[in-house]
């Protein structure tokens, strides 16, 4: 019999309340679904009950990591297809039988999918057609369970290492010569590389750097930041990161650069430095880790760090505000696969601690559409050298990275993700900034 795909496109329409918006092909060769477009691939009945043991994003996500899910066609337009249904920016007040069984499936697994009949039925005939059970173990490439207190040093260490200690190799390949792990800052018929000089440049102007002056940059990745401060602006820079792998690699670079009289590298926690004051401090794409219940150290500790009059560049990742806060849920793919223990925090949230822990804001901007432009730069990079990439980590984590940076670039095009640059500035004395009347002197 060759109908599993159809009888999978029926069923998950009862759960949807919703035509199936992608085609889908089982492991028996039938296909059913939308008549164009991407095509969803379950190669065999594995992906089934990957999904039925762990309904959701982590099931969808083991699925794929373990190649038993893939897809024909466009990355990009699959994904924005499900995550239409997925999706609801504001709900009705009466909501309809479709917002109804988007929310049941969201729920999958949970009393309120119980309690439906027609789900309920579904998820018994799904369980049919992917027998034999158990379902596999996870893919190799998900972190280990963790136990114990959030953002422990120990812990963020490991954190750290899962993300970033995947060969400095495989990140070279996909980043490009710049090795910058971060948003870009683009300008129109830039390339990756220029996109990345400009944002380095653009943070080295907010910070107002000058031949002398001490920068600390945390969660400094490959070095990027300090090589171009040191180059370009004469700065004593100092880098830290948890990433051995990191540090090993910025150190190279700074050797080769003749640059080691001016920067040091460091494996070392932000909590552990002690050798303030500097003069400025960059944080770009490292607060993300630091988790909500140690953002107010982490502002404090960099507040104690800097010189009166000194400067902050945090450049983060940011979330939308929850209607109630305490109901938000850490991704479940990214959280297993991507970045352990990250969370993110909607801006407000961000400069509201800077603010307490003393720290004066004086400008904002918003790069969420740079994100966007960088993420699919990289996702080029990868699809291009697709079999290198594999062969510089594993097929596993190579997906792994292909769908999470395909997903964040629709999060950002779709305003489910934004990305902010938070200049502030520890106040001198007497509340002098030290910063000009007109402030916004680097450029457009």
């Amino acid at each position: 019999m060759t109908d599993a795909a159809p009888r999978l496109a029926a069923l998950a329409e009862t759960l949807l309340g919703a035509p199936l918006p992608v085609r889908i092909r089982a492991w028996d060769g039938s296909e059913a679904g939308a008549p164009t477009g991407p095509t969803l691939v379950l190669a065999n009945r594995r992906a089934l009950r990957r999904m039925l043991w762990k309904p959701g994003e982590l099931g969808l996500a083991r699925a794929w990591v373990a190649g038993d899910l893939t897809v024909e066609g466009d990355l990009f337009e699959l994904l924005d297809r499900v995550a239409g249904l997925l999706w609801e920016r504001e709900p009705p007040a009466e909501p309809t039988p479709r917002a109804r069984h988007a929310r049941l499936a969201r729920a999958a697994g949970t009393v309120e999918l119980l309690r439906d009949p027609a789900a309920r039925s579904a998820v018994r005939d799904l369980a049919a057609l992917a027998r034999p059970w158990p379902a596999p173990a996870p893919p190799p490439e998900e972190a280990p369970r963790r136990s114990g207190a959030v953002h422990t040093k120990v812990r963020d260490r490991a954190a750290i290492s899962h993300h970033y200690d995947v060969g400095n190799a495989f990140y070279g390949h996909v980043l490009g010569p710049s090795m910058v792990y971060s948003c870009a800052y683009w300008s129109p018929g830039a390339t990756l590389e220029e996109a990345q000089r400009d944002k380095l440049d653009l943070v080295c102007r907010k910070l107002a750097l000058t031949p002398g002056a001490r920068l600390l940059d945390v969660g400094c990745g490959w070095g990027s930041m300090v090589l171009h401060a040191a180059r370009e602006y004469g700065v004593q820079a100092t880098g830290i990161t948890l990433s051995r792998e990191q540090a090993a690699y910025a150190r190279k670079r700074v050797a080769e650069e003749g640059l080691a009289d001016r920067i040091e590298i460091r494996v070392q926690d932000y909590r552990d430095v002690k050798d303030g004051p500097y003069d400025a401090i960059s944080s770009i794409g490292m607060a993300e880790h630091v988790g909500s219940d140690r953002y107010r150290e982490y502002a404090r500790t960099l507040h104690a760090l800097l010189r009166p009059g000194g400067r902050l560049l945090n450049h983060q990742i940011a979330r939308p505000p929850e209607p109630d806060e305490e109901a938000h849920r850490i991704d479940e793919f990214i959280d297993a696969y991507v970045f352990p223990d990250g969370e993110l925090s909607p801006l407000g949230s961000t400069v509201g601690e800077l603010e307490r822990a003393g720290f004066e804001v004086r400008d904002v901007e918003a790069l969420r559409e740079h994100y966007a432009l960088t993420l699919r730069a990289w996702v080029a990079r990868l699809q291009a050298g697709w079999d290198e990439a594999v062969r510089l980590t594993s097929p596993g984590r190579a997906r792994v990275w292909l769908l999470y940076m395909a997903a964040c670039a629709l999060g950002f095009e779709h305003g489910r993700l934004g990305v902010n640059q938070v200049l502030a500035v520890r106040p001198g004395a007497g509340g002098d900034s030290g910063l000009p009347l007109r402030l916004r002197t680097w450029g457009a």
